[in-house]
Protein backbone atom coordinates (compact mmCIF):
# COMPACT_ATOMS: atom_id res chain seq x y z
CA UNK A 1 0.00 0.00 0.00
CA UNK A 2 1.03 3.83 -0.46
CA UNK A 3 2.21 5.26 2.39
CA UNK A 4 2.32 9.16 3.76
CA UNK A 5 -0.78 9.97 2.22
CA UNK A 6 -2.67 12.74 3.76
CA UNK A 7 -1.48 15.88 5.74
CA UNK A 8 -2.64 18.64 7.96
CA UNK A 9 -5.16 18.48 10.60
CA UNK A 10 -7.96 16.44 8.53
CA UNK A 11 -4.81 13.62 7.76
CA UNK A 12 -1.92 11.87 9.46
CA UNK A 13 1.20 13.98 9.93
CA UNK A 14 3.83 12.46 7.93
CA UNK A 15 6.69 12.63 10.18
CA UNK A 16 4.11 12.38 13.45
CA UNK A 17 4.81 8.72 13.75
CA UNK A 18 1.70 7.80 14.25
CA UNK A 19 1.21 4.45 16.11
CA UNK A 20 -0.97 1.52 15.40
CA UNK A 21 -2.27 -0.29 18.86
CA UNK A 22 -3.66 -3.95 19.58
CA UNK A 23 -3.85 -4.18 23.34
CA UNK A 24 -4.89 -7.91 24.27
CA UNK A 25 -5.93 -10.03 26.66
CA UNK A 26 -2.73 -11.77 26.37
CA UNK A 27 -0.13 -9.74 24.53
CA UNK A 28 0.10 -5.98 23.39
CA UNK A 29 1.58 -5.03 19.80
CA UNK A 30 2.89 -1.63 18.52
CA UNK A 31 3.27 -0.75 14.85
CA UNK A 32 4.80 2.84 14.14
CA UNK A 33 4.44 4.18 11.26
CA UNK A 34 7.37 3.47 8.86
CA UNK A 35 8.90 1.12 11.32
CA UNK A 36 6.70 -1.38 11.51
CA UNK A 37 5.79 -3.79 14.85
CA UNK A 38 8.29 -2.03 17.20
CA UNK A 39 6.53 -4.11 20.07
CA UNK A 40 5.47 -7.44 20.91
CA UNK A 41 5.08 -8.07 24.78
CA UNK A 42 2.60 -10.20 26.62
CA UNK A 43 0.00 -7.71 28.70
CA UNK A 44 1.27 -8.48 32.37
CA UNK A 45 2.47 -6.39 34.84
CA UNK A 46 4.09 -6.90 37.84
CA UNK A 47 2.92 -4.48 40.71
CA UNK A 48 4.36 -3.64 43.89
CA UNK A 49 1.05 -3.73 46.58
CA UNK A 50 2.30 -1.11 48.90
CA UNK A 51 2.95 1.56 46.33
CA UNK A 52 1.08 0.78 43.57
CA UNK A 53 4.53 1.39 41.72
CA UNK A 54 4.97 -0.99 38.40
CA UNK A 55 7.68 -3.14 38.88
CA UNK A 56 8.04 -4.95 35.34
CA UNK A 57 6.12 -5.36 32.90
CA UNK A 58 5.97 -7.36 28.90
CA UNK A 59 8.04 -10.13 29.05
CA UNK A 60 10.17 -9.01 32.16
CA UNK A 61 6.76 -9.41 34.31
CA UNK A 62 6.35 -12.71 32.29
CA UNK A 63 9.39 -13.93 34.27
CA UNK A 64 8.23 -13.33 37.90
CA UNK A 65 5.06 -15.09 37.63
CA UNK A 66 5.10 -17.33 40.28
CA UNK A 67 8.44 -16.35 41.67
CA UNK A 68 7.53 -12.44 43.02
CA UNK A 69 8.03 -11.91 46.82
CA UNK A 70 5.37 -11.33 48.86
CA UNK A 71 4.75 -7.68 48.18
CA UNK A 72 5.06 -7.85 44.59
CA UNK A 73 2.16 -9.12 42.44
CA UNK A 74 2.31 -9.82 38.91
CA UNK A 75 -1.15 -9.50 37.18
CA UNK A 76 -3.23 -9.23 33.56
CA UNK A 77 -5.17 -5.43 33.59
CA UNK A 78 -7.19 -7.07 30.66
CA UNK A 79 -9.57 -9.67 30.82
CA UNK A 80 -11.80 -10.97 27.51
CA UNK A 81 -10.83 -8.05 25.65
CA UNK A 82 -11.72 -5.17 27.95
CA UNK A 83 -9.94 -3.68 30.80
CA UNK A 84 -10.68 -4.52 33.94
CA UNK A 85 -7.93 -2.02 35.75
CA UNK A 86 -7.49 1.19 33.67
CA UNK A 87 -4.97 2.27 36.16
CA UNK A 88 -2.67 -0.49 35.89
CA UNK A 89 -3.89 -0.73 31.96
CA UNK A 90 -2.81 3.10 31.63
CA UNK A 91 0.93 2.42 34.15
CA UNK A 92 1.87 -0.40 31.38
CA UNK A 93 0.43 0.89 27.94
CA UNK A 94 2.76 4.33 29.00
CA UNK A 95 5.73 1.94 29.81
CA UNK A 96 5.39 0.35 26.52
CA UNK A 97 4.58 3.24 24.33
CA UNK A 98 7.66 5.00 25.76
CA UNK A 99 9.48 2.15 24.53
CA UNK A 100 7.92 2.03 20.90
CA UNK A 101 8.05 5.93 21.13
CA UNK A 102 11.05 7.20 22.48
CA UNK A 103 10.62 11.00 21.07
CA UNK A 104 8.21 13.16 23.03
CA UNK A 105 8.46 16.02 20.20
CA UNK A 106 5.24 15.08 18.48
CA UNK A 107 1.93 13.51 20.19
CA UNK A 108 0.57 10.68 17.99
CA UNK A 109 -2.27 9.66 16.55
CA UNK A 110 -2.99 6.24 17.26
CA UNK A 111 -5.98 3.22 15.87
CA UNK A 112 -6.63 0.75 18.62
CA UNK A 113 -8.22 -2.65 17.88
CA UNK A 114 -11.52 -3.75 19.82
CA UNK A 115 -13.24 -6.90 19.58
CA UNK A 116 -15.98 -7.00 17.81
CA UNK A 117 -18.51 -7.48 20.65
CA UNK A 118 -17.45 -4.75 23.57
CA UNK A 119 -19.78 -2.43 24.81
CA UNK A 120 -19.51 1.67 24.20
CA UNK A 121 -18.84 1.96 27.44
CA UNK A 122 -15.50 -0.68 27.04
CA UNK A 123 -14.67 1.06 23.76
CA UNK A 124 -14.70 4.27 25.49
CA UNK A 125 -12.19 3.06 28.26
CA UNK A 126 -9.40 1.59 25.29
CA UNK A 127 -9.75 5.11 24.25
CA UNK A 128 -9.13 6.96 27.22
CA UNK A 129 -6.14 5.12 28.28
CA UNK A 130 -4.34 6.09 24.84
CA UNK A 131 -5.27 9.43 25.21
CA UNK A 132 -4.20 9.42 28.39
CA UNK A 133 -0.73 8.06 27.49
CA UNK A 134 -0.36 10.59 24.98
CA UNK A 135 -2.16 10.26 21.84
CA UNK A 136 -3.62 13.37 20.21
CA UNK A 137 -6.43 11.28 18.72
CA UNK A 138 -7.50 8.07 18.81
CA UNK A 139 -9.11 5.84 15.76
CA UNK A 140 -10.89 2.57 16.10
CA UNK A 141 -10.65 -0.94 14.80
CA UNK A 142 -12.65 -3.54 14.93
CA UNK A 143 -10.06 -6.62 15.46
CA UNK A 144 -12.13 -8.97 12.72
CA UNK A 145 -11.13 -6.27 10.00
CA UNK A 146 -8.05 -5.66 10.82
CA UNK A 147 -7.74 -9.12 11.02
CA UNK A 148 -8.68 -9.76 7.16
CA UNK A 149 -6.88 -6.57 5.69
CA UNK A 150 -3.42 -8.01 7.74
CA UNK A 151 -4.06 -11.97 6.24
CA UNK A 152 -4.35 -9.88 2.76
CA UNK A 153 -7.85 -11.07 2.40
CA UNK A 154 -9.44 -8.92 -0.78
CA UNK A 155 -12.04 -6.56 2.10
CA UNK A 156 -12.84 -4.32 -0.93
CA UNK A 157 -14.06 -7.37 -3.38
CA UNK A 158 -17.73 -7.91 -3.71
CA UNK A 159 -16.85 -11.02 -3.16
CA UNK A 160 -17.44 -12.08 0.50
CA UNK A 161 -14.07 -12.83 2.85
CA UNK A 162 -14.42 -14.95 6.46
CA UNK A 163 -12.01 -14.11 9.32
CA UNK A 164 -11.54 -16.20 12.47
CA UNK A 165 -9.90 -14.44 14.78
CA UNK A 166 -8.78 -16.64 17.97
CA UNK A 167 -6.73 -14.39 20.11
CA UNK A 168 -6.06 -14.75 24.27
CA UNK A 169 -9.27 -13.27 25.72
CA UNK A 170 -11.86 -13.37 22.48
CA UNK A 171 -12.61 -15.00 19.44
CA UNK A 172 -13.96 -12.95 16.44
CA UNK A 173 -15.77 -13.72 13.39
CA UNK A 174 -16.61 -11.98 10.74
CA UNK A 175 -17.61 -12.02 6.61
CA UNK A 176 -16.51 -9.28 5.12
CA UNK A 177 -17.88 -7.69 1.73
CA UNK A 178 -17.15 -4.40 0.05
CA UNK A 179 -15.30 -2.68 2.33
CA UNK A 180 -17.48 -3.58 5.84
CA UNK A 181 -18.83 -6.11 7.92
CA UNK A 182 -21.62 -8.13 6.44
CA UNK A 183 -22.34 -9.59 9.86
CA UNK A 184 -19.74 -11.27 12.63
CA UNK A 185 -19.78 -12.45 16.34
CA UNK A 186 -17.41 -12.30 19.06
CA UNK A 187 -17.38 -14.85 22.06
CA UNK A 188 -15.27 -14.47 25.03
CA UNK A 189 -13.53 -17.33 24.73
CA UNK A 190 -9.58 -17.73 23.51
CA UNK A 191 -6.47 -18.97 24.55
CA UNK A 192 -6.74 -18.10 28.27
CA UNK A 193 -9.73 -20.26 28.76
CA UNK A 194 -7.93 -23.00 27.14
CA UNK A 195 -5.39 -22.92 29.78
CA UNK A 196 -7.78 -22.30 32.46
CA UNK A 197 -8.99 -25.87 30.86
CA UNK A 198 -5.97 -27.66 31.41
CA UNK A 199 -5.75 -26.64 35.06
CA UNK A 200 -8.99 -27.72 36.01
CA UNK A 201 -8.45 -31.02 34.06
CA UNK A 202 -5.05 -31.72 35.07
CA UNK A 203 -6.52 -30.78 39.41
CA UNK A 204 -9.33 -32.70 38.21
CA UNK A 205 -7.40 -36.30 37.00
CA UNK A 206 -4.50 -35.78 38.66
CA UNK A 207 -4.77 -34.19 41.87
CA UNK A 208 -2.08 -31.82 40.73
CA UNK A 209 -2.01 -28.11 40.89
CA UNK A 210 -0.45 -26.07 38.10
CA UNK A 211 0.58 -22.62 37.18
CA UNK A 212 -0.24 -20.39 34.42
CA UNK A 213 3.45 -20.73 32.71
CA UNK A 214 2.95 -24.81 33.27
CA UNK A 215 -0.75 -24.88 31.32
CA UNK A 216 0.51 -22.33 28.66
CA UNK A 217 3.44 -24.91 28.22
CA UNK A 218 1.06 -27.56 28.09
CA UNK A 219 -1.24 -26.43 25.27
CA UNK A 220 1.68 -25.56 23.21
CA UNK A 221 3.55 -28.68 23.25
CA UNK A 222 0.84 -31.07 23.42
CA UNK A 223 -2.54 -29.12 22.50
CA UNK A 224 -4.50 -29.89 19.73
CA UNK A 225 -8.48 -29.41 18.56
CA UNK A 226 -7.82 -32.79 16.30
CA UNK A 227 -6.13 -36.27 16.08
CA UNK A 228 -2.78 -36.05 15.62
CA UNK A 229 -0.84 -38.32 12.55
CA UNK A 230 1.53 -39.10 15.79
CA UNK A 231 0.35 -38.31 19.44
CA UNK A 232 2.39 -36.20 22.08
CA UNK A 233 3.05 -36.58 25.67
CA UNK A 234 4.52 -34.21 27.97
CA UNK A 235 5.79 -34.13 31.60
CA UNK A 236 4.50 -31.84 33.49
CA UNK A 237 5.15 -30.87 37.52
CA UNK A 238 2.99 -29.39 40.17
CA UNK A 239 1.98 -29.42 43.61
CA UNK A 240 0.09 -32.62 44.88
CA UNK A 241 -3.07 -31.43 46.61
CA UNK A 242 -2.86 -34.23 48.63
CA UNK A 243 0.73 -34.11 49.92
CA UNK A 244 1.83 -31.01 49.27
CA UNK A 245 4.69 -32.20 47.60
CA UNK A 246 5.74 -31.36 43.98
CA UNK A 247 4.99 -34.36 41.84
CA UNK A 248 5.82 -35.37 38.10
CA UNK A 249 2.79 -36.65 35.70
CA UNK A 250 2.65 -37.25 32.02
CA UNK A 251 0.15 -36.00 29.26
CA UNK A 252 -0.96 -37.08 26.06
CA UNK A 253 -2.47 -34.71 23.56
CA UNK A 254 -5.46 -37.00 23.62
CA UNK A 255 -5.77 -36.66 27.45
CA UNK A 256 -5.31 -32.64 26.92
CA UNK A 257 -7.41 -32.81 23.84
CA UNK A 258 -10.67 -33.88 26.32
CA UNK A 259 -9.42 -31.44 28.67
CA UNK A 260 -10.08 -28.33 26.05
CA UNK A 261 -12.64 -29.90 24.07
CA UNK A 262 -15.88 -27.74 26.02
CA UNK A 263 -13.80 -24.78 25.12
CA UNK A 264 -13.00 -25.85 21.55
CA UNK A 265 -16.44 -26.37 20.73
CA UNK A 266 -17.76 -23.15 21.58
CA UNK A 267 -15.27 -21.51 18.93
CA UNK A 268 -16.83 -24.26 16.71
CA UNK A 269 -20.30 -23.10 17.47
CA UNK A 270 -19.78 -19.59 16.80
CA UNK A 271 -17.94 -20.05 13.23
CA UNK A 272 -21.12 -22.46 12.45
CA UNK A 273 -23.86 -19.72 13.61
CA UNK A 274 -21.99 -16.87 11.57
CA UNK A 275 -22.23 -19.47 8.24
CA UNK A 276 -25.82 -20.19 9.03
CA UNK A 277 -26.73 -16.72 9.11
CA UNK A 278 -24.69 -15.66 5.83
CA UNK A 279 -26.38 -13.80 3.12
CA UNK A 280 -27.16 -16.68 0.20
CA UNK A 281 -25.18 -14.46 -1.74
CA UNK A 282 -22.11 -14.59 0.13
CA UNK A 283 -23.06 -18.36 0.96
CA UNK A 284 -21.48 -19.81 -2.77
CA UNK A 285 -18.15 -17.50 -2.50
CA UNK A 286 -17.02 -19.20 1.31
CA UNK A 287 -17.60 -22.28 -0.45
CA UNK A 288 -15.29 -22.03 -2.58
CA UNK A 289 -12.82 -19.83 -1.04
CA UNK A 290 -13.53 -20.85 2.62
CA UNK A 291 -12.09 -19.43 6.13
CA UNK A 292 -9.18 -17.83 7.58
CA UNK A 293 -7.72 -18.31 10.58
CA UNK A 294 -5.76 -15.77 12.57
CA UNK A 295 -4.64 -14.93 16.15
CA UNK A 296 -2.43 -16.99 18.28
CA UNK A 297 -4.99 -19.12 18.70
CA UNK A 298 -5.00 -20.44 15.36
CA UNK A 299 -1.81 -21.93 15.98
CA UNK A 300 -3.08 -24.67 18.52
CA UNK A 301 -2.66 -27.82 16.51
CA UNK A 302 -5.71 -28.89 14.31
CA UNK A 303 -7.42 -26.48 13.69
CA UNK A 304 -7.88 -26.34 9.65
CA UNK A 305 -9.08 -30.24 9.94
CA UNK A 306 -11.27 -29.62 12.76
CA UNK A 307 -13.26 -26.99 10.96
CA UNK A 308 -12.79 -28.21 7.84
CA UNK A 309 -14.62 -31.39 8.83
CA UNK A 310 -17.40 -29.76 10.96
CA UNK A 311 -18.53 -26.84 8.38
CA UNK A 312 -17.35 -28.33 5.27
CA UNK A 313 -15.90 -25.65 3.86
CA UNK A 314 -11.77 -24.68 2.91
CA UNK A 315 -9.74 -23.90 6.41
CA UNK A 316 -6.89 -22.39 6.48
CA UNK A 317 -3.89 -20.46 8.92
CA UNK A 318 -3.10 -17.32 7.81
CA UNK A 319 0.89 -16.54 7.19
CA UNK A 320 2.25 -14.99 10.46
CA UNK A 321 -1.56 -15.51 12.17
CA UNK A 322 -0.51 -13.59 15.70
CA UNK A 323 0.67 -10.81 14.16
CA UNK A 324 -2.63 -10.16 11.53
CA UNK A 325 -4.39 -7.93 13.90
CA UNK A 326 -1.25 -5.48 14.08
CA UNK A 327 -0.47 -5.90 10.22
CA UNK A 328 -3.78 -4.74 9.84
CA UNK A 329 -3.83 -1.82 12.06
CA UNK A 330 -0.55 -0.77 10.80
CA UNK A 331 -1.86 -0.75 7.11
CA UNK A 332 -4.31 1.51 8.75
CA UNK A 333 -1.88 4.14 10.23
CA UNK A 334 0.59 3.78 6.91
CA UNK A 335 -2.73 4.67 4.48
CA UNK A 336 -5.09 7.07 6.10
CA UNK A 337 -7.44 6.19 2.67
CA UNK A 338 -7.61 2.46 4.05
CA UNK A 339 -8.55 3.97 7.58
CA UNK A 340 -11.33 6.06 6.41
CA UNK A 341 -13.14 2.87 4.93
CA UNK A 342 -12.78 0.81 7.93
CA UNK A 343 -13.02 2.80 11.31
CA UNK A 344 -15.75 2.30 13.79
CA UNK A 345 -17.43 5.30 14.35
CA UNK A 346 -15.66 8.87 14.56
CA UNK A 347 -12.22 9.55 16.32
CA UNK A 348 -11.94 11.13 19.70
CA UNK A 349 -9.35 13.43 20.31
Amino acid sequence: METGRGTGSAGWAPFGRDLAIDLGTATTQVHVRGRGVVLDEPSLVAVDTGSGRLVAAGAAAHEMLGRTPERVVTLRPLSDGVITDSEVTEQMLRHFLGRARPSRLVRPRAVVCVPSGVTAVERRALEDAALRCGARGVHVLEEAMAAAIGAGLPVESARASMVVDMGGGTTDVAVISLGGIVNARSIRVGGDEVDEAIVRGVRSAHDLLLGERSADDIKVRAGSVWPLAEERTVRVRGRDLTTGLPRTVQLGSEEVRRMIEPVTAQVVEVVRLVLDICPPELSGDLLDDGVVLTGGGALLRGWTERLRHELGVPVRVAEGAEHAVIRGAGACVDDLSVLRRVLVGAPRA
